[in-house]
């Protein structure tokens, strides 16, 4: 009797609880539907549509988000509509609570959101040419104290290492264990963070001493690729569509940007540098940089790198499909951008010219 009691009682509360709230789109007794059925969306449009109540309850309200922004949907109609000024690029989701008959529904559907301009073409010049080490698979570069910071990788070969600029010459190295691929690199607050590729953690290191200090797993993504900052806020690519936003403390990840032109959501971004308040991105096995957008995650340029091959000493013992540009460093205090590549034998100081 009390088992026959006990049932009846979860039983009960189950259905309670279940008539009470239905979540997701698929058992839903309502539909978003937008105007013209699109589903592709730039900056500068607008996103209009309504609640379709299959069911023809009695509604109340109507509530639509969009990431952080939300709407309150009008009757009889249940009509909404969204500006797409400051919004996210990329894969984006707009959802909708319905409060009807002392009940509350939620419906989704996915959008895209690109950029409204094309990104701007940049071209370079060669200022300075440098001698780098050709045995490094290069995967982090960053300048501090007129000093070079690099990160290599590939099993059995990745390390962490310290480099005078106009020798090439290695000051400091420490060895990364075989089993890891190491990759990008990022100086923040006296500290190396470093990635690596697919052992879904990352290193801390002391920088004067090189010594390991601690370690931080990826809590979302699955890979590690490249590493930037801007002096509070952190940023990590994982070869996906995603920059990543970690928390500057505890390095989990905790937001991200979608990388995006005015017609494609891009992905393969590599090694990272912050330069002047954006984001330079090596495009893995192209020969060209992405200038991104840190807020919405927009391509704003594209530098075009193609050439720089043709100046190597060693360029006939590269294959063009591994061993590509790839290193990104900045100095803001005089304005001087660097670039290298997986064993390049040299490292370039260029200027960027807008075509």
């Amino acid at each position: 009797m009390m088992k026959f009691k006990s049932l009846l009682i979860l039983t009960l509360a189950f259905l309670y609880f279940s008539c009470g709230s239905n979540s997701g789109s698929k058992n839903s007794s309502f539909k978003i539907k937008i105007e013209g059925n699109k589903k592709e969306f730039k900056l500068g449009e607008r996103i209009s549509g309504q609640i379709e109540n299959k069911k023809e309850f009695k509604i109340d309200s109507v509530v639509v988000h969009l990431n952080t922004e939300k709407a309150t949907a009008k009757s009889p109609n249940w009509s909404f509509n969204f500006s797409l000024e400051d919004e996210k690029l990329g894969n984006q989701t707009l959802e909708a609570e319905v409060f009807y008959e002392g009940k509350k529904d939620t419906t989704t559907k996915s959008i895209k959101i690109y950029n409204n301009a094309a990104p701007k073409a940049y071209t370079y010049e060669i200022v300075n040419t440098y001698p780098h080490d050709p045995e490094a698979y290069t995967q982090g570069l960053e300048f501090l104290n007129d000093t070079l910071y690099e990160s290599t990788g590939e099993y059995g070969e990745s390390d962490l290492r310290k480099v005078d600029l106009k020798t090439g010459k290695v000051l400091e190295i420490i060895k990364l264990d075989d089993s890891v691929f190491g990759e990008g690199m990022t100086i923040f607050k006296n500290q190396i963070i470093l990635l690596t590729w697919r052992a879904k953690e990352g290193y801390i290191y002391n920088l004067n001493t090189f010594e390991k200090t601690g370690t931080f797993s990826y809590n979302q993504s699955k890979e590690g690729w490249g590493l930037c900052h801007d002096g509070e806020h952190i940023y990590k690519s994982d070869g996906t569509e995603k920059i990543w936003l970690l928390n500057p403390e505890t390095l989990a990840e905790e937001d991200y940007i979608q990388i995006a032109t005015h017609k494609n959501i891009v992905s393969k971004m590599n090694e990272l540098e912050w330069v002047d308040g954006e984001i330079y991105a090596n495009t893995y096995q192209k020969d060209g940089v992405a200038i991104i957008n840190p807020k919405n995650g927009a391509i704003d340029g594209l530098i075009d790198f193609r050439g720089l091959r043709d100046k190597l000493g060693n360029k006939n013992e590269l294959d063009e499909a591994n061993h590509v540009l790839n290193g990104i460093a900045y100095n803001p205090h005089t304005k001087q951008l660097f670039v290298t590549g997986k064993h390049w034998d040299k490292l370039f100081e260029v200027k960027i010219i807008e075509k």
